[in-house]
């Protein structure tokens, strides 16, 4: 897991050219689009990610806007008949990763609240996002416990659980899965086929 951070974080550095950034607010508590200026947007989120836990009372932890600052440095590809490209708010885009419900909330009432088939997504259950103390893994309507409260631990999880259930990724999350897939756990590097931002990416990271 150590591994895996290192990579997330020296992804989220090099492509943004800083290290860190003053802001008063950050990206995910506000409602944008990918037509924003995509290198501002990653510099949000890697002050979130590099920020402590007490600053972060209304975001997710640094190690979760890690992840989430993949999904904007890789939005989604365009899909459907009219191949028109996917535009994605923030919190559409990590809605399909990772959902937040407060602690005492009962899971059966989300899962009840599922009215359609989904890929599998994590549930974060904590008292806010920055202070999550356990994840679920949510598939077919099943709340898979994971076995460690820590957030990167979880999303590797979660991404063999598509190994496991033979599940496909999320269409909208499929360029950051492909990336991680082939730079980060290195599996069918060679065959698996990635758009021109998810390769371009893969060669900055790897070189």
């Amino acid at each position: 897991m150590k591994e895996v951070k290192q990579q997330l974080v020296k992804t989220a550095a090099m492509l943004c050219g800083c290290q860190s950034i003053r802001t008063h607010q950050t990206l995910l508590d506000l409602d944008l689009d990918l037509e924003l200026d995509p290198a501002q947007m990653a510099k949000d989120l890697l002050h979130q990610a590099d920020s402590t836990t007490e600053e972060l009372e209304h975001g997710w932890d640094r190690e979760m806007s890690s992840i989430v600052l993949l999904i904007h440095l890789m939005p989604p590809s365009a899909h459907g008949c009219n191949k028109r490209p996917g535009k994605l708010s923030a919190r559409q885009a990590i809605d399909r990763l990772v959902k937040f419900i407060k602690t005492g909330t009962s899971i059966e009432g989300h899962l009840d609240s599922i009215t359609q088939r989904r890929q599998p997504y994590l549930l974060a259950v904590g008292t806010q996002k920055s202070a999550i103390h356990k994840y679920f893994i949510v598939i077919d309507k099943h709340a898979v416990p994971c076995q460690s409260p820590d957030c990167l631990a979880s999303f590797d999880e979660l991404f063999k659980a598509h190994l496991v259930f033979a599940t496909s990724y999320n269409r909208d999350l499929a360029n950051v899965y492909h990336f991680l897939q082939t730079a980060v756990y290195q599996i069918d590097a060679a065959t698996t086929k990635v758009n021109l931002r998810v390769k371009e990416m893969r060669a900055r990271m790897l070189h």
